[in-house]
């Protein structure tokens, strides 16, 4: 049981680490409105992280494998963050 908890607390450290990962897409106020592939990064490299984590409890709560939810979690938010970054670029 504590290493579950420890596992998630890791894997909300990783979703903290991964949202100010993902501010770093943000700029300053432009003239011209973004592409919609640069509001889709924006939304995965700030929201991305936090659905990961909410689906993989879900996910964990459905099936009682909370390990196994807390590695797909971990995962998911890498993805997220590094997917929303690259189509948010400048």
């Amino acid at each position: 049981m504590l290493l579950v908890v420890l596992a998630w607390l890791a894997v909300l450290a990783v979703c903290v680490a991964a949202v100010l990962f993902g501010q770093s897409t943000r700029t300053a106020p432009r003239r011209r409105r973004r592409s919609r592939t640069a509001r889709l990064g924006l939304f995965l490299s700030l929201s991305g992280p936090w659905l990961a984590v909410m689906g993989a409890a879900a996910a964990g709560a459905a099936t009682g494998v909370w390990m196994a939810a807390a590695a797909t979690a971990a995962c998911g938010v890498v993805v997220t963050a590094v997917l929303g970054f690259a189509l948010a670029a400048r």
